[in-house]
This record gives C-alpha cells, structure tokens and sequence, in this order.
C-alpha cells in the first residue's frame, strides 16, 4: 500500500479494543485540566469504511475524513482529480523522539500530528514552543476529535484550522506544519491517470530553458511530436510537497484561461510537471519587449478579461491563487492569456507554512494577517491591470519597497497609467478598496470586462 493512503492514516489497522488503553498518560505529555484520561467506548482508528457493497462486481463504495464518497478503482481506466494535500502534517505512526527529531529548527507554531503511543486509537498534537516540543493528546470520541472536551471537531484537519488561527488555550498558535516525508506519490498520479513516462519526453539537444525557479528550471520538451513546457524539480524534499500538492490542485482545473496541466513524471531524484507550452512567454515580458507600438487597446482588453475569466473560474472554485501577477500569466500562440503557477494556489482555507509573498502585489489583510481570499486576489488583479496597461511597468513606481505597505494602508492608490481609460482605472481602484468586502467579485469585473470590451477599437 502506497504513502498516499498512509498519510490518511492507515488502510487496514485493527481496531483498538477499549481495555487496550493505558491507566495514565505519557510523562511530559500536555493536557488541560478537564482532559479525561479514558478512552471512549467503541472506538475505532480505521478512517476508511465500507458504505456500499452489495456483494457485486463493482468496486464497494467508501468513505473516509478526508474525501468525498467514491470508488475504490476510480482512477484507473479514467483522469481524475488527485487529492494529495488534505493531511501533510499528518505523519501516522510514529514515535515521540522521531517526532521531535523532525520538529526542526524549533521555530514556535511548528507542528506535525501523529498517532498516540500511548492512548492507542487517540492522536498526538507535537508543537514547538520556546524551544521545545508540546506534545498535547487528542481524543477520538463520539466521532469526533478534541483536545480540552470543550470544543468538538468533526475531522482532524477542522481542529487544526481551529488552532491555527487562535492558540486557544495551547502554548501557542499552530503556525508551519512538518510535512510528512514521501506523503506524495507516483502511485497517486499513476492511478488518477496523470502519471507520464519519461522515455515520452524528448529535450532534444539543446536543452531550451523557459525559465527559472527558487527549486528547478522550466525547459521546452516534445511529449509525442508537441511541444510541451516542463517544470523541474530536482533533489528538494521539502520543495517536492509544495510541488506536488501545486500539480494535485492543477490535476482539479480545467478552463480555457488557466494553463493546463498534461501530466506528471517521476525520474529517480527527479519530479516533473508537464504543461502546455506558451509560446508568447509571460505577460510582462510580452509587454515590456513590444510596447506600445504593438500593443494595442484591443490587445490589453483581451489579456485582462482572459486573466479575469481564469480567475472568476478560480473564484467558483473556491481556490485562492495567492500570487496573481502579469508574471504569472502566459501568453498562448494565439495571444489567449491563461493564469499559470499555482505552486501558492490552495482551497480558500489558511496557509500553514509561512510563505513569502510579493509585497506589491498581495492584499494589506493577506500581508498583515495572513488573510487570504478571492478578495485578497482581487486586490492583486487591480495591480495587474495596472501592469497591462503601463506596458509591464513595476509597480508603485516612486516608492521605495520598504514603504509600500504603510502607504497603502493609509489609503494611497496608484495614479492610472498614461493612457488607461477610466473605466479601466475606475476597475483599480475598487479592487483596490482597504475593506475586502466593498471589493467586487471577479464574476462582477469579467461582466464589466466583456462590456467594455465590445466599445474597444
């Protein structure tokens, strides 16, 4: 059985019977005052369960915490989504010294979850404060998990939500997790049908980059006579969680303005996301390198309503792209803006692993509280249309990096570029509205986008 059905938990434990349980608990081990000792009645650590079987030849029906209901077999004679990333932080069984080996450097709010040693069926939170591990019990009752008996949560992965955003009673917030080590799979993308090999991509001799990134290069490649473009992961661990759980997410996405995902390799040390190739490159090379001689009106409508339309698509979704910018919009042969780079992108949620992000582009309430939303992207729309429509200047352009953020907040907006028209700037500047919620919705924006689109020359 694959990694990928460990990090869920385990396939096939045993359950454990309620005179298994320990008379008291781990030494060291953190817990509140009211916390029972006990282990409820009838519990089970099995996360999957059949719900369907009928004694036929299809595939039983099963559930667990961490998926919709589905087939056992789905995946193999067809492509669907691969749901990799809804447990990283969840490393199953392991003990507390190898837990607290892989909690590292102890920066407070680290965190991983693992299954309890010693109240067996029950789990461990391990969080790093002042230098050490907390290690608090979760108890598994009545269907349901908690920490201090108080406050109930339906899965595992609500409770940590929970304290990420407020400590609540524990030693502090939980604020990066430690992913699991081989939580992510070949395996996974094989049997949704996204897994390609690697004797089908051909580099030639030549060897193009496309461009480069904090953890590999993206080169041009032939998968079966078309030209593909191929992000390259090599010898990063750590890199290859995000890297997988951005291609898991692109596996999920399917829209006309959003780059598309081909597949997935896996070669040795090696892991590769394989895309459609753009052969325009990036909208802010595209505008910087042909200006306004041959960039024209209709030209910078049409790049911003494909950029809105990918958005208003990933705003139905519920996914929030986190790092909207004219670099990260691709432009196709036939001049089609499609969003690309969704290494940032997660469902609307929280972030749990301390990302940095692009100051001049990124919401205040994302910079400043680590809020993130289809408004915070929004904000980061209204700057990229100031990007289109200054020729791929940078922007806040006379203001030193340093000071952007206290500007802002204190309401400056960016003057509209020479020749912008004013419907266009007056799209800016409600995007750029200090109160998320007075900020309009991309499904508004792609309605205005497409009028004003019909009156460009």
């Amino acid at each position: 059985m694959s990694d990928v059905w460990d990090i869920m938990g385990g396939m096939g434990s045993p359950h454990q019977s309620p005179s298994s349980t320990p008379a008291s608990n781990q030494q060291g081990d953190v817990q509140r005052q009211k916390m029972k000792k006990m282990k409820p009645e009838g519990m089970s650590r099995e996360l999957f369960s059949i719900i369907s079987d009928d004694n036929n030849d299809c595939a039983p029906i099963v559930h667990n915490d961490f998926s919709p209901v589905g087939s056992l077999n789905d995946g193999l004679t067809q492509r669907h989504e691969v749901k990799l990333n809804a447990m990283p932080w969840f490393h199953g069984k392991i003990k507390r010294e190898e837990a607290e080996s892989l909690l590292q450097p102890r920066e407070d709010g680290l965190f991983l979850v693992r299954e309890s040693t010693n109240f067996p069926g029950d789990y461990t939170l391990c969080v790093c404060f002042n230098n050490k591990v907390e290690h608090y019990r979760v108890i598994f009752k009545d269907n349901k998990v908690t920490i201090d008996e108080e406050e109930y949560f339906d899965k595992l992965s609500e409770l940590v939500e929970h304290y990420h955003k407020d400590a609540d009673g524990l030693c502090t917030r939980l604020r990066m997790s430690v992913p699991k080590r081989g939580g992510l799979e070949f395996s996974a993308f094989e049997k949704a049908g996204w897994a390609m090999p690697v004797e089908d991509l051909d580099f030639g001799e030549v060897r193009e980059v496309l461009g480069r990134g904090e953890f590999g290069d993206v080169r041009l490649a032939y998968y079966r006579g078309q030209k593909v473009a191929v992000k390259i992961l090599k010898d990063s661990c750590k890199a290859a969680q995000n890297f997988l759980a951005e291609a898991s997410l692109m596996t999920s996405l399917r829209h006309p303005n959003l780059v598309q995902l081909m597949g997935v390799v896996f070669d040795g040390p090696s892991i590769c996301l394989v895309t459609e190739y753009m052969a325009k490159g990036s909208l802010v090379d595209y505008l910087r390198s042909r200006g306004r001689l041959h960039v024209n009106k209709k030209d910078q409508i049409n790049f911003a309503t494909h950029t809105c339309a990918g958005m208003a698509y990933l705003e139905s979704k519920h996914v929030v792209h986190r790092d909207l910018a004219a670099r990260n919009v691709l432009i196709s042969e036939d001049g089609i803006a499609k969003v690309c780079d969704f290494g940032l992108a997660r469902e609307e949620s929280f972030s749990l692993r301390g990302e940095k992000f692009p100051i001049k582009w990124t919401a205040p309430e994302a910079l400043r509280y680590n809020k993130f939303s289809n408004k915070s992207d929004v904000w980061s729309f209204g700057i990229l249309l100031w990007e289109i429509y200054s020729f791929g200047r940078v922007p806040y352009p006379r203001i030193p990096l340093d000071d952007v953020v206290k500007h802002v907040e204190k309401g400056y907006k960016m003057e509209a570029p020479e020749g912008c028209p004013s419907e266009i700037y007056e799209i800016m500047k409600q995007s750029w509205d200090l109160d998320p919620d007075k900020r309009p919705t991309f499904a508004l924006i792609l309605k205005k986008l497409e009028h004003l689109k019909t009156l460009a020359v």
